[in-house]
């Protein structure tokens, strides 16, 4: 039996699906270049924690709380750090390697714990939210392993970027097309 909070999610599992689609992206965008100069490394990174900040902004309000009407202000301070991340990146279009990882570990590790919180509010709503708490001790980890070894030069923090983008980024659409399964049970049937 579907809660209302349920369906609602599973009626917004788009914004989840494209949060992801946008972390593989970048992970695969930052792999393929890993030559590429630290500025466009910031440049890309920038953008990509404003976009998922947006797109995470965009899903608490969509996926509002259903006993509140309020949205879920967990995924919403998700927004704002990428945001924040994303902009503190470009005020500051110097940063060094080491001054860029720390953000961006800082920023993960901010991320993960939020979502871990939220998969946990979430456990009786819907099935699969390991997904979500999964992606969460992902990026904790990820922040972790950062901030333990920061120099490690450029092209590994590229190469470490990259593929926690696209781990991360994968979780989150399963997860999304786990909640699209909620609004479409026959789907999953078919």
């Amino acid at each position: 039996m579907q809660t209302e909070m349920s369906e609602y999610l599973g009626r917004n599992w788009g914004w989840i699906v494209l949060r992801g689609a946008t972390a593989v992206l970048f992970g695969f965008l930052a792999l393929a270049r890993p030559g590429i100069t630290l500025a466009a490394l910031v440049f890309m990174w920038g953008a990509y924690a404003i976009v998922d900040g947006i797109l995470a902004m965009v899903s608490a309000w969509q996926i509002r709380d259903q006993n509140h009407g309020r949205p879920l202000w967990s995924l919403f301070v998700v927004g704002a750090l990428g945001i924040a991340a994303g902009v503190v990146t470009y005020r500051s279009p110097g940063l060094t390697a080491l001054v860029l990882l720390m953000v961006i570990a800082s920023w993960a590790i901010g991320v993960g714990v939020l979502q871990v919180v939220a998969a946990i509010r979430l456990r009786k709503e819907i099935e699969g939210e390991w997904a979500l708490g999964l992606s969460g001790l992902l990026s904790i980890g990820f922040g972790i392993l950062a901030a333990l070894h920061p120099g490690a030069g450029a092209l590994a923090v590229l190469w470490m970027i990259g593929g926690y983008a696209i781990a991360f980024g994968v979780l989150l659409i399963g997860l999304g097309f786990r909640l699209r399964a909620l609004a479409h049970p026959k789907l999953v049937h078919a």
